[in-house]
């Protein structure tokens, strides 16, 4: 089973929970955050392999070319623009989507590449496996990561760390989940958030649950929407200096406080239910 864990925003609580499912089950952790990633700070684990993915991007022969414009305008991202005496490349705003050359009259287009970023396989210091992408520094796209890193990703059961927000990173890493866990925060901007991201699970048509990080007598208006909407409250981390002081010193919550460990199962339990 494939379950994504997502936020409206940073710092809410994905890693806090992927890393504890991951221990908590010993299964492959994918960490899609890849302008980010931060579950090798946690699993500490050993890298065996890295793999570099690379994008293509738009190479002009003026020879051939006629400044028809087409190119110009056929890309969304004005990555390749025509001007009076030549072509202008923005490789970095490529997507990669060979476009430009399909449309190009003269064959004037071809391609060049130029590594984008890297995938790292490692395994953790509790012997599972880990893979997470990191996107070179730069870089406007790392779609191709992403895929990469579910490409990549075998087993049975896949955690899946993914970005925050509602970007194309965050689509693209929640594609081929069955399940979603949608952590959320008590605060303003946690239940703000959480709303943007309910819609997207929706309209992708994953189902998912929500459970609360950090939380206290805080949580009604999150409760309230929920109650509204019939989303299911999957558990609850409490609000505590020790889970706080656990985290900042880079350990994962279900190791550090084992009493914790029966939280994140029932949580991963309820999930496994709705698979069957």
């Amino acid at each position: 089973m494939k379950i994504a864990v997502l936020s409206g925003k940073g710092g809410t609580g994905k890693t806090t929970f992927s890393s504890s499912f991951a221990f908590v089950t010993k299964s492959l952790l994918i960490d899609t955050d890849i302008e980010e990633p931060n579950s090798h700070i946690f699993l500490k684990g050993k890298t065996s392999q890295e793999v570099s993915i690379f994008n293509h991007f738009p190479k002009v022969d003026m020879e051939k070319c006629t400044l028809c414009g087409k190119c110009g305008d056929f890309c969304r991202f004005n990555a390749i623009i025509p001007a009076k005496n030549r072509v202008v490349i923005f490789g970095e705003s490529c997507h990669d989507c060979g476009g430009c050359q399909l449309v190009c009259p003269t064959n004037a287009i071809s391609w060049e590449k130029r590594e984008i970023g890297k995938i790292f396989v490692e395994k953790s210091y509790f012997n599972s496996d880990l893979l997470y992408g990191k996107l070179n520094i730069g870089e406007m796209s790392g779609v191709k990561i992403i895929k990469g890193l579910h490409g990549m990703a075998k087993g049975e059961d896949i955690i899946i760390d993914c970005p925050p927000g509602t970007s194309c990173n965050t689509v693209n890493a929640l594609e081929g989940s069955d399940f979603a866990i949608l952590v959320t925060e008590p605060s303003p901007f946690g239940l703000s958030d959480m709303k943007l991201v309910v819609q997207l699970l929706q309209d992708m048509e994953i189902p998912f649950g929500i459970v609360i990080n950090k939380a206290d007598d805080e949580n009604s208006e999150i409760l309230d929407f929920c109650d509204k909407n019939s989303i299911e409250i999957l558990g609850e981390l409490p609000f505590s200096r020790e889970i706080a002081k656990s985290y900042s010193e880079g350990k994962i919550i279900a190791d550090a406080l084992p009493d914790s460990q029966e939280i994140f199962k029932n949580i991963l339990k309820k999930v496994k239910e709705y698979g069957n």
